[in-house]
């Protein structure tokens, strides 16, 4: 009889803790949190100037989970210069890196060869805390890989996970600019 009981109980509070899951990326799109180096102080992907922002800004929208290998290309295609460092403004956006309260994208603004800005494009914003923490930490990453010029910047405290998912995010961009 102790058994059934226990059983029971323990069934019940598993079938409470499965349910309390919820699924990542049902909320919208997130506002795009931005360095503001290059005057890309919008909310949306699509409001940067020019029309290699534009394009970029558009394949950001279409792009998708999956489909973030394609919005490099467009947005890279406008710097065809790579490494040369005399070359203009382009956008090169990085992998869409799953953490572990959802996933983090960058979009790095490069002038020549160095980072004149970059922008969040995804993050997480599943509940109130997830806003909370990112619309203090994403800023502060921001400015440190622009002072630092590379994905070598310190994760931020209370923002471990997301710290990461920039980091690795901004790596790949950075390794599509040939830099």
């Amino acid at each position: 009889m102790r058994r059934a009981v226990v059983t029971g109980a323990a069934t019940a509070a598993g079938v409470v803790l499965l349910l309390s899951l919820k699924p990542h990326g049902a909320t919208g799109p997130a506002p795009v949190i931005s360095s503001g180096g290059t005057g890309s102080s919008g909310a949306a992907g699509s409001s940067g100037t020019g029309s290699s922002g534009t394009a970029a800004g558009a394949s950001d929208a279409t792009a998708g989970p999956s489909g973030s290998p394609t919005a490099p290309a467009t947005g890279g295609s406008g710097g065809t210069g790579g490494t040369g460092g005399t070359g203009g403004t382009r956008k090169v956006t990085g992998d869409a890196v799953n953490t572990r309260y959802g996933p983090v994208q960058v979009e790095v603004t490069l002038a020549g060869s160095r980072i004149a800005a970059v922008d969040v494009v995804k993050y997480p914003t599943e509940d109130r805390r997830d806003r909370e923490i990112n619309s203090s930490a994403l800023p502060l990453l921001n400015q440190e890989a622009i002072a630092a010029q590379s994905a070598g910047i310190d994760v931020v405290s209370g923002a471990t996970f997301t710290s990461d998912g920039y980091v690795r995010s901004l790596q790949s961009a950075l390794d599509r600019a040939g830099r």
